[in-house]
This record gives C-alpha cells, sequence and structure tokens, in this order.
C-alpha cells in the first residue's frame, strides 16, 4: 500500500516567502528553507520583520491570491492522484495554504496554523507536530503504508530519507551535492516517471 507524500513551495507553487518579498518590497524575506534549516528560528525571524515593517495576515494574502501553481503542477499532480494516494505535507499554513489548494483541484494538506491578532498582526505560529514532515511520514509507515517522498529543501530530507523511495526536485545546487544518493529531477515527466517506478518496486 503506497501513499505519496509532496512538499507544497518549490514542489506544487512559488515560495509565497520569495513573492511577498518582491510584492512588499523587502528583500530579507526572501530567505526560506533552503537557506535556513532551522524552521522555528526562521519564522521567528519572520514574524520580526513583519512586525517591524508593520505587515501583517492581509497583506501576505494578498499577495498569496496572485500566485498561481508553476506551470505543470495540476496537471501532475491530477494524473499522480488518479494512480495512487497522495499527501501534500507542507510547514506553510493554513491561512496561506487555502487559495492555493483551490487551484491545485483540493488536494489533501496536512499544514500548521498562525496566530493572528485581531488587526490582522502575525503574532505566532503553531507547528501541527514536532518535525512535522519526518513525524507524519513515520505515522503513516506505522499503519501499513510504504511512503514516497519529494521535496526540494532541508526540511524535506528527513521525509525523503525514511521512505522507501524519495527524490529531490527542482533544488538547490548545494542542497543535490550534499546528497548524492538521492535523485534530483527538475521535470515533472522526470519525477512522475521515477514515482510511477517506486511505486511497481
Amino acid at each position: 500500500m503506497n501513499i505519496v507524500c509532496l512538499d507544497l513551495e518549490g514542489v506544487l507553487v512559488p515560495e509565497i516567502w520569495i513573492a511577498f518579498a518582491q510584492a512588499s518590497g523587502i528583500p530579507e524575506l526572501k530567505r526560506t528553507t533552503r537557506d535556513e534549516p532551522d524552521y522555528d528560528k526562521l519564522m521567528n525571524w519572520r514574524i520580526g520583520v513583519l512586525k517591524e515593517h508593520g505587515l501583517g495576515l492581509k497583506e501576505i494574502q494578498e499577495t498569496i491570491a496572485t500566485i498561481d501553481p508553476i506551470p505543470g503542477a495540476k496537471e501532475f499532480l491530477d494524473e499522480l492522484r488518479s494512480i495512487t494516494q497522495v499527501i501534500i505535507i507542507s510547514d506553510t499554513f493554513t491561512q496561506f495554504a487555502g487559495p492555493l489548494m483551490k487551484k491545485l483541484g483540493y488536494p489533501t494538506i496536512f499544514c500548521n496554523s498562525l496566530e493572528v491578532a485581531p488587526d490582522g498582526e502575525i503574532t505566532g505560529f503553531k507547528m501541527r507536530i514536532e518535525n512535522s514532515k519526518l513525524t507524519t511520514v513515520r505515522a503513516l509507515q506505522s499503519i501499513g503504508y510504504d511512503t514516497i517522498a519529494s521535496g526540494d529543501s532541508h526540511n524535506d530530507m528527513g521525509m525523503i530519507k525514511a521512505s522507501k523511495a524519495g527524490f529531490l526536485f527542482k533544488s538547490t545546487e548545494q542542497i543535490k551535492k550534499d546528497n548524492p544518493q538521492i535523485p534530483a529531477y527538475e521535470t515533472y515527466e522526470e519525477l512522475m516517471a521515477a514515482i510511477k517506478k517506486a511505486l511497481e518496486d
């Protein structure tokens, strides 16, 4: 019994924080989990930058409304969901993911939630569970699933390495260099072929 676990940002949709950095004119917000492996540290720093600039959830959601999936992502996901179970496991937040899930045809997503003040200021965040991607994959394995995982960043490595098959997708040269044992792909066609082969094994 197989289940495919996919990262969201960088794999199916563009990085939300990079889009918001461009929209808001705050280049330091381009920093993502590709650059900073410690997610708590990264998010607390982001919240500080937002506070400093007087920006909140409303402004980020306005940017998210303009983001479309990476070309080919929905078709890839539709085909994958027609042949196997798929879950998106993301460190993003429910307040960010909604509009993007609509554009992707409402796949299942496990993610986290933001703590937001009545005036829209983001005051904190609540992670669903510690080390959520690896923990979720282990939980799926404990109920009888073989997992196949793909992602692009440091925070995807746990679930990729713990799965029966794992792939890097549109990752950085440094991450690929640091993990030469993990197959790395740049197109949905390549990733689909690798997943189909893993499903047969």
